[in-house]
């Protein structure tokens, strides 16, 4: 019977994983090779936001159930299953995934595991991973009975512990009877609440989250693209979008017009996915994605053209409050953020950029410093020639326009998410405007 899991990496995916297994009753030991990491976990500290998570992981030290260390040996020891959640971050000047931090837990553990036990990768990786990893356990761990299995993970950042503890299907790729029954009786509980599971080889679990990804990069950049054709039409592409919703085949989810997608793993994963196609030679099976990642990319160009045109051509000398720095609403994450990319884009325009976010101001602050932040929306706005709504956060949706009004230089507000009501907007005196709207 299982009892004890490690978790290798206590970043994003790690620490909620670590949190929510603890939550279900397992032993849980988190290692990273960061040791102010570490002390801050250890201390119930998380160091990004996610809702919901900082209760779980406090709840968890408290009861003993979870614990963090620096030390493999010391997790070697420990555990029964250890999972690999090191990140995969896009190389520098490459579209390829570094897996060397996959590689470096591995080369770290392996020669540790003196008993029978198995080793899970939930990091995302491209195809063909999982099968050298396998071999390089192979050949490290002294012990018989040392086996991988692949388990992807997809998780939404604002929704992580709904997302690990009750899944909308979990994914094992394995090589034995022995590896399936021991991930059954982890996920034993979320298996009991009918959670589909699909089991299959290495090359398929590693393909599942990537494919999702580029589905998912697709669908929002093909609405994104209707953007672009409604704004050369005058058409409405939020009327186009909801008509298109009504259509089973195509479903309403992830068709939202706006400012496209960010974060740490749409837009790196689909660039590695494009990567590993051309190793393997069938680069053309997704050279779609290209496009893909270029309008999702022009649609930020537009979002800064729509808000110089409200000023007249230019943003020399002019004020520009940008409301969003995270990716997305309900998270911290700065990574590839649309919004910060447009606040940029305008500073080097020469515009006077003062940005609010909820969550992200640190982040922000540290990503770009030469930004000019504000410690509310009435503060970022204030005295501004132009208001850009860039992450759809629930406080921005529900801003009074008049209250905003009494704020600002001038009445211009572009909607970068299609989230505002333009005709309550515009009641209170403002020039509105929005990607893909007349």
């Amino acid at each position: 019977m299982v009892r004890r899991l490690t978790v290798i990496g206590t970043g994003y995916l790690g620490a909620t994983h670590a949190a929510c297994m603890a939550e279900l009753g397992f032993e849980v030991l988190g290692i990273d090779v960061l040791p102010d990491r570490i002390e801050r976990l250890s201390a119930g500290d998380l160091p990004f936001y996610e809702p919901g998570l900082p209760e779980v992981l406090r709840r968890n030290l408290e009861n003993g159930r979870l614990r963090f260390t620096t030390s493999y040996e010391e997790i070697a020891e420990f555990g029964d299953v250890h999972f690999v959640c090191v990140g995969t971050p896009q190389k520098a000047g490459e579209y390829a995934a570094d897996v060397s931090h996959v590689d470096a837990a591995i080369t770290a553990l392996a020669p540790l595991l003196t008993r029978e036990a198995l080793v899970v990768g939930k990091s995302t990786v491209p195809v063909g991973t999982a099968s050298r990893v396998a071999d390089l356990l192979a050949r490290l761990a002294p012990a018989p009975g040392v086996e991988l299995a692949w388990n992807p993970e997809f998780l939404r950042e604002g929704y992580a512990v709904q997302d690990t503890l009750r899944p909308d299907r979990l994914v094992i790729g394995v090589r034995s009877e022995r590896a399936e029954r021991v991930l059954r009786e982890v996920y034993a509980r979320q298996l009991a609440d009918g959670v589909p599971l699909v089991v299959t080889d290495f090359a398929t679990s590693e393909l599942v989250k990537v494919s999702a990804n580029a589905f998912l990069a697709t669908k929002i950049s093909f609405i994104n693209a209707m953007a672009e054709v409604c704004e050369a039409t005058g058409a409405d592409v939020t009327k186009l979008s909801q008509a298109l919703a009504h259509d089973d085949r195509i479903g309403g989810r992830f068709l939202g017009p706006g400012l496209g997608f960010g974060g740490g793993c749409l837009p790196k994963d689909i660039r590695a996915f494009m990567a590993r196609a051309g190793e393997l030679g069938v680069d053309q099976a997704l050279s779609f994605l290209r496009e893909v990642d270029a309008i999702n990319i022009r649609r930020r160009m537009r979002m800064i053209d729509l808000a110089r045109d409200l000023l007249g051509g230019s943003f020399q000398g002019r004020r520009v409050c940008v409301l969003g720095a995270a990716f997305k609403p309900n998270s911290d994450d700065v990574r590839d953020s649309p919004a910060l990319d447009v606040a940029v884009g305008i500073r080097d325009q020469g515009g006077d950029v003062t940005v609010y976010d909820p969550q992200a101001l640190d982040n922000a602050r540290k990503a770009q410093p030469s930004l000019g932040f504000g410690e509310s929306a009435l503060e970022a706005a204030a005295r501004a020639d132009v208001v850009l709504l860039l992450t759809e956060w629930r406080e921005f949706r529900d801003l009074d326009p008049r209250v905003l009004g009494a704020r600002v230089r001038t009445r211009n507000i572009v909607d970068g998410r299609n989230t505002l009501d333009p005709e309550r907007w515009r009641a209170a005196g403002w020039t509105y405007k929005a990607l893909g709207r007349p």
